[in-house]
């Protein structure tokens, strides 16, 4: 695929953001005695039209810290299928796209330490747009953590508008929620999407985004990662799984964009968790 300017600096830094989120995560299963590491597998997409897609690298730890963890990064394009394009902006017009971008969720071995997850991404249609956030997952909530990553992401978003937090946790809040349930999936984050103000100023945002993550996540998991648990807090970590798994399957829009663009499966079910229990 031919890429313009903005797509290749888009696609640099969540590469690049990718590279710092392993290389930390690797050093905390150091820090445990783990000498566990990423697995990284490239892939390659084929567009419906028959021309080349791009691809993505899936990468992969199962660690000691880290029951399962999914980094992935892609860069596809090419066109959307049938009526899937009507239901992307700026796409009904005219089906052909690109999409760049990072998408991270881990599921921990603790109880104790939250689950997260984390995606920022950049696309174009007709009109091009950033979207994306990161949410706090944890099976047994502790509100320093949630209080800590809140404020890392609040102050990312207040360095480019005071409005952005107050909007986009609301946006989460609504999002992040299992109707079926009448539960939200975990305590929150933010959420944005079609974010188009500015080109340079849209993706210096989205970069900051990261940041707090790289800021606020790690802290957490080494504040708890030693804390001891019971056999109880295991079983409610599987339950409060299955809720997760639900939500992924049934209302995440990710999922079913990566499945409507003939993504790599086992990229795209990362976000599963290992081990769920339903009762």
């Amino acid at each position: 695929m031919q890429l313009d300017e903005q797509q290749r600096a888009a696609r640099t830094w969540f590469e690049h953001l990718r590279d710092l989120i392993c290389a930390e995560f690797e050093a905390i299963e150091r820090e445990a005695g783990s000498d566990a590491s990423f697995d990284y597998i490239p892939w390659d997409r084929a567009d419906p039209s028959g021309a080349p897609g791009g691809g993505g690298v899936r990468g992969v730890m199962k660690g000691r810290v880290f029951e399962k963890v999914g980094v992935n990064v892609s860069t596809v394009g090419g066109t959307f299928e049938g009526d899937f394009a009507r239901t992307i902006h700026g796409a009904g017009e005219d089906p052909r796209f690109f999409a760049t971008g990072i998408s991270l969720v881990a599921h921990m071995a603790n109880p104790h330490v939250p689950a997260v997850h984390m995606n920022t991404r950049f696309l174009r249609t007709t009109k091009q747009w950033f979207g994306g956030g990161a949410d706090l997952n944890p099976p047994l909530p502790v509100a320093q953590d949630t209080a800590d990553f809140h404020a890392e992401l609040a102050r990312a978003c207040d360095a480019h508008d005071p409005a952005y937090y107050p909007r986009f946790k609301a946006w989460a809040d609504d999002y992040f929620y299992i109707p079926h349930r009448g539960v939200h999936r975990g305590v929150g984050g933010i959420f944005y999407d079609h974010l188009d103000t500015d080109f340079a100023a849209d993706f210096a945002f989205t970069q900051d985004v990261g940041r707090a993550f790289l800021a606020a996540y790690p802290r957490i998991v080494r504040r708890r990662m030693a804390d001891p648990f019971t056999a109880d807090d295991l079983a409610e970590q599987r339950r409060w799984r299955g809720r997760y798994a639900e939500f992924n399957l049934v209302y995440d829009r990710g999922t079913l964009f990566g499945l409507k663009t003939g993504g790599n499966i086992d990229a795209i079910l990362m976000s599963l968790p290992p081990l769920a229990t339903w009762e």
